[in-house]
């Protein structure tokens, strides 16, 4: 199958629908689908889903945007969501048979282009950011298009990555990046007090103490509070731990929920784990939905061999005398198989009356424990993919001409914090999982402790395997690195957790 990529670009108009159709036009392109255009009149924003390989879909997100440069004027513009440009945000989003770095050296490229041909200056963020403090899009985007364009030329915090200080005189600035799939989704409350929304969002998000991988606000939609929220990472933080987070939030506050929207596309995965959790149906896995079992037995991933036919090439592919998969793969398979065990002990009090008590407790840890194995299962390819990804940049470096070495090095950088990233990932997943093994012994049949026990060692092992893979990445780089540091300072925060 060929390499497929999802853009997911940001219009600031959601008003005029001509508007939005000519955006959508302009993208058109042959091996490129338009999966979804969804248009909010509230928000004044649009949202389209395009799913491609890598040269149509760069070639069709800079059409979108120059059409967008085109019909958008941001000295007029006006709607309940923030933004930045008349494209304000483009998201690359890797699907099937390409990494997160493949995204990342897209939106860069895509970066330079827009500059060269619409002049219009680029901030990056998320993956293909190249300050820490522009990971985060609000960072980016404060104050708006009315404050950008004053402090973009005289201050060196505003200054673009890509480009002139100077915005658009009418498209702005625009912020592309890479990430992974994120959902955008709203909760309104019956309530006109907007104040109200706002707490919850300080509640909810991360950045104020929150859940990880939410980021929400506060706004006034047709004249009804509203949550709106980017849950950038749904196995991390499920869909409907939100919700019910939110609910009980505006219960605090007398306020009933009302009802909530997904915008734009969704993950099979983040309705099913959805579905898992109100249904508290004690025996559920993704496997139980017809549609994923029959895809399962007819592209073969199913076998009734069982688990030795999964195992045994992994520990094959270990002791054979090649890089990868090494260290980091093993540590996230320690991790996966941590958490399985710790989900099959949680599930197995589920529905039992000496357990009844802890009910709430056992859905919610074997639905958290169930999406950190999977997780778990992903990083052990996605380190292998990290490595390989430091070759390759250190082999094009090698043979770059002077013209191309500043570009090269960048690309060297970014696999090196990448092969760091997937590690310390693992590490927080992998102690996540130790965290929970470790209180479901309160929770579940003591009989069961010989599980919870080996669970919590292999989390041990994974957690101390993953961050010395975090460590002999970070050797490459400078030790007065800002990221360096940063990233050395969670790893120190894990281990000490681990003594």
């Amino acid at each position: 199958m060929a390499a497929l990529i999802e853009c997911v670009p940001n219009f600031s108009e959601g008003r005029e629908k001509a508007r939005v159709d000519a955006i959508a036009n302009a993208m058109k392109r042959d091996g490129v689908y338009l999966l979804d255009c969804e248009m909010d009149a509230d928000h004044n924003r649009s949202v389209i889903t395009l799913v491609g390989e890598r040269e149509p879909l760069l070639a069709a997100v800079l059409a979108g945007i120059g059409k967008a440069t085109e019909l958008i004027d941001l000295n007029v513009q006006r709607g309940a969501h923030p933004r930045l440009g008349a494209t304000d945000v483009v998201p690359f989003i890797p699907i099937e048979g390409t990494t997160l770095e493949d995204c990342v050296q897209m939106a860069r490229e895509l970066g330079q282009q827009v500059w060269e041909r619409y002049q219009v200056p680029v901030y990056l963020y998320e993956a293909a950011a190249r300050r820490p403090e522009r990971v985060n899009l609000e960072n980016i985007r404060r104050g708006q298009f009315e404050v950008i364009r004053e402090e973009i030329a005289t201050l060196e915090s505003r200054r673009p990555d890509i480009g002139d200080p100077r915005c658009h005189p009418t498209a702005g600035a625009v912020v592309i990046g890479a990430r992974k799939f994120l959902v955008a989704y709203n909760i309104y409350l019956q309530s006109k007090d907007v104040e109200i929304a706002k707490k919850i969002a300080k509640a909810v998000r991360f950045s104020s103490g929150g859940f990880r991988a939410v980021k929400a606000m506060g706004v006034e939609v047709r004249g009804q509070a509203q949550v709106s929220m980017n849950l950038t990472d749904t196995d991390l933080t499920p869909m409907a731990r939100v919700f019910e987070f939110v609910k009980r939030e505006a219960a605090r506050y007398g306020v009933l929920v009302e009802s909530s929207e997904i915008v734009g596309l969704v993950p099979k995965r983040t309705l099913e784990n959805a579905a898992e959790w109100f249904l508290q149906a004690e025996n559920f896995d993704s496997s139980l939905i017809l549609e994923n079992r029959l895809a399962a037995v007819t592209s073969g991933r199913a076998s009734a061999v069982g688990l030795r036919a999964g195992v045994e090439p992994f520990l094959d592919q270990l002791a054979a005398p090649t890089a990868v998969p090494g260290g980091g793969s093993a540590s996230a398979a320690a991790g996966a198989m941590a958490a399985g065990l710790a989900t099959m002990v949680a599930k197995m009090s589920l529905g039992k009356k000496a357990y009844a008590e802890f009910q709430a407790e056992l859905t919610e840890a074997s639905v958290t424990l169930a999406t950190l194995g999977e997780q778990l299962k992903a990083a052990i390819n996605a380190d292998a993919a990290s490595y390989q990804a430091v070759v390759a940049a250190y082999r094009t470096q090698k043979n770059a001409t002077p013209e191309q070495s500043h570009a090269a090095e960048e690309a060297v950088t970014a696999a090196l914090l990448g092969a760091a990233q997937v590690p310390l990932q693992v590490a927080m997943w992998a102690d996540e999982v130790g965290t929970l093994a470790a209180e479901l012994r309160k929770q579940t049949n003591p009989k069961m402790g010989s599980d919870l026990t080996v669970s919590s060692a292999l989390a041990r092992a994974a957690v101390e395997g993953a961050l010395a893979n975090v460590e002999i990445n970070l050797e490459s780089f400078p030790a007065n690195s800002t990221f360096v540091a940063e990233i050395r300072a969670q790893a120190a925060a894990l281990r000490n957790k681990q003594n």
